[in-house]
């Protein structure tokens, strides 16, 4: 890891693949969970569901805040 201007280190390649990776699967989840919510007559499944949508958008969230804090 190197320094950038922030003083911040910048991550190393293989650790950008690794956020990469966890970034798509982070946003697959949000989208397979909206479109279940989406598709749930029950509504406290539909809720769930929404739910756990919202769940992995705050997990994406944090990893993209992450990685823009190390560029």
């Amino acid at each position: 890891m190197s320094m950038n201007m922030g003083g911040a280190k910048k991550l190393s390649s293989k650790n950008l693949h690794i956020l990469e990776d966890e970034l798509n699967h982070e946003a697959l989840l949000v989208h397979k969970y909206e479109q279940a919510s989406s598709q749930c007559t029950d509504p406290q499944l539909r809720q769930l569901c929404s739910s756990i949508a919202e769940k992995h958008h705050n997990h994406f969230n944090t990893l993209l805040n992450y990685l823009n804090s190390h560029q």
